[in-house]
């Protein structure tokens, strides 16, 4: 258990809460959870299954009718067609990638991974005694790598590349011609894909590509995906994995053996939020691409910031490597001296010094107050 890592953006809330509960003002940049609501014709769904009935034990792969709901929206969103056989819903879209590296991944295999990113990658790595490899993404190729980057990493050992597009905490993203090499690799080198797209409605100038979509892929990859960042649904604990038709099986086992089943009402609340009206998503990344624009701006007006337009997701990852202080020096600093919670770069992985992530699921005006309070406490630096 001393070998399980956490989340770091959980334990910087508590502390922000705990500053708070003593009367101290703290603007939260440190979440990555969309600051709306559930949109209401999902609530309502939701409240209608409870109220029909939907409060008992369903199949663990997921109700037949949400996996089929999940089934035609992946199909035609990422153009690839699969079935309700290639879906397993999840409580959440984190088992997935707990139960994939489990199922797929043994004692001494190696795993290559994104450095920066989401720290549940290295730590279910380690976890189950596979051996972690970073894939550090660079700034100058806008938090994305190459495929230079990737062989070289490669190994007799290899058994599983992790993508993660839109990436969290960059908001950067892969093109078709990254994955396009990446695929190349995978097949040549007959590696498992598992692909976070968790983020993948989170997109602005550029439309979201999955990996999937090139010629047989579908067969070596499970991408995780679900309802919490594009429908504010965290707190409905409502994911899936898109899968090999062999592999659901041992998926849906290993949630027998875990969570039983996934709660049936949200279930039929997510079936809504594919099929319902769209326009509250719609608005609320239309909202976020305001917010990108702000405090990129805001943040490069400041001295000793350098900060990348994110493309997706709702992070930015500025250069804060000229202001003279660890990550984590700062991110103490901004939380304990300024009152913003913000996360260290290291808290992603060892690429992340000289980085900070803010979250912009917050208002416009909280951002401003934080900015400038941002810039007030790096004048005394």
């Amino acid at each position: 258990m001393a070998g399980l890592g956490t989340e770091t953006a959980f334990e910087v809330l508590a502390r922000a809460k705990a500053l708070e509960a003593h009367g101290r003002e703290i603007v939260h940049l440190e979440i990555g959870e969309p600051d709306f609501d559930t949109p209401r014709n999902i609530v309502d769904a939701g409240v209608t299954a409870l109220r029909g009935g939907y409060t008992h034990y369903g199949p663990s792969a997921g109700l037949m009718e949400a996996r089929e709901a999940v089934a035609s929206y992946f199909s035609k969103d990422r153009g690839v067609l699969v079935g309700p056989d290639n879906v397993v819903i999840t409580p959440g879209a984190k088992p997935i990638l707990f139960f994939a590296i489990l199922a797929l991944v043994n004692p001494g295999d190696e795993v290559i991974y994104p450095d920066p990113g989401f720290p549940i990658y290295e730590s279910v790595i380690s976890f189950f005694g596979a051996k972690p490899v970073p894939l550090p993404l660079r700034e100058e190729r806008q938090f994305t790598f190459d495929a230079a980057d990737l062989e070289a990493r490669l190994t007799p050992k290899t058994r599983m590349l992790i993508l993660n597009s839109p990436h969290n905490p960059c908001g950067s993203m892969l093109s078709r011609e990254d994955l396009r090499h990446v695929a190349e690799i995978a097949m040549r080198r007959n590696l498992w894909v598992l692909s976070d797209e968790i983020y993948s409605k989170i997109t602005y100038e550029e439309k979201h590509e999955s990996i999937t979509q090139f010629p047989g892929m579908l067969e070596r990859t499970i991408v995780v995906d679900g309802f919490s960042k594009a429908y504010a649904m965290t707190g409905w604990r409502l994911g899936y994995g898109i899968m090999p038709k062999d592999v659901t099986p041992h998926i849906a086992r290993l949630m027998t053996n875990s969570n039983s089943c996934t709660a049936s009402f949200c279930q039929i609340a997510g079936i809504e939020a594919l099929k319902g009206p769209q326009h509250d998503r719609d608005s609320m990344v239309a909202e976020f691409r305001r917010r990108r624009d702000f405090i990129v701006e805001g943040l490069n007006s400041i001295d000793g910031i350098h900060c990348v337009e994110p493309k997706g997701a709702f992070y930015v990852f500025p250069n804060v490597k000229a202001l003279g202080l660890s990550s984590a020096k700062l991110q103490n600093r901004l939380l304990e001296e300024a009152g913003v919670a913000a996360l260290s770069g290291t808290a992603f992985g060892p690429e992340g010094e000289g980085y900070i992530r803010f979250s912009y699921a917050n208002s416009k005006e909280n951002i401003a107050r934080a900015l400038e309070k941002i810039e007030s406490l790096l004048q005394k630096v």
